[in-house]
């Protein structure tokens, strides 16, 4: 009896059967592409699937359980070499099945069986998309620091006035200069004026050192009292 034997017959015995399986399977590993009937594709694609799945798991064990099927060695280790790297992505359907339409004579439906190349992409769903979406916008938005301007620094009435004596000086220094000029250039009565001259201008640039220096040091008395007074009151 034929009871739960769900496989397609084919041929006459199971030697035959067998041979048949082995030959359809060393033929797509070599070509990758064939043409057969529609029913020995089916029983095809599950030895094809079993094969590459033995091939993934690459031990020598599944090396010796696909080569008691193909028979091939170098069939079995090319196989090996390119399951993982190909398949490796794929739990399952490594193989592809395309009816072409009947066979002209007995109309047995043909189709072509071919290994799948293409890597698998996982496309996401609407409701991952929509739920994503909903939890970027309820996300809190993340502020931008601050950043503060320096501000000018205040320069204080000691810095000024170090400011005017230092820009003074060097007018004195010319006024200088030029005095001494006078005075070698000069000859006779000439000479004497621009010698009274000179001092003259001497005397003035002194006179306006003096009054900045008591200027900075009556500033500093005005302060200076102003700080002593929590000194006293204590």
């Amino acid at each position: 009896m034929r009871h739960r034997k769900r496989s397609r017959r084919l041929v006459g015995k199971w030697e035959h059967r067998r041979a048949l399986i082995r030959n359809l399977l060393n033929s797509l590993f070599v070509h990758e592409r064939i043409t057969t009937t529609l029913a020995k594709a089916k029983e095809l694609r599950r030895a094809a699937d079993k094969m590459i799945t033995l091939a993934k798991r690459g031990d020598l064990h599944a090396r010796r359980q696909a080569l008691a099927v193909l028979q091939n060695k170098e069939l079995v280790r090319k196989l090996f070499a390119e399951a993982k790297e190909r398949f490796g992505d794929r739990q399952g359907g490594y193989t592809r099945i395309v009816r072409i339409g009947p066979r002209r004579g007995d109309a047995a439906m043909m189709a072509i069986v071919e290994l799948v190349a293409e890597k698998l992409e996982h496309k996401r769903s609407r409701r991952k998309i929509e739920a994503d979406k909903a939890a970027l916008a309820m996300a809190p938005k993340r502020e931008e620091p601050k950043v503060e301007e320096p501000k000018p620094e205040v320069e204080t009435e000691e810095a000024q006035a170090e400011t005017q004596v230092e820009e003074a000086k060097p007018e004195v220094q010319e006024v200088e200069a030029k005095a001494e000029e006078t005075e070698g250039k000069a000859e006779g009565p000439q000479a004497e004026e621009a010698k009274v001259e000179a001092e003259e201008s001497k005397a003035e640039a002194r006179e306006a050192e003096a009054v900045s220096e008591t200027e900075e040091k009556a500033e500093a008395t005005e302060e200076s009292p102003s700080e002593a007074k929590p000194t006293e009151e204590k």
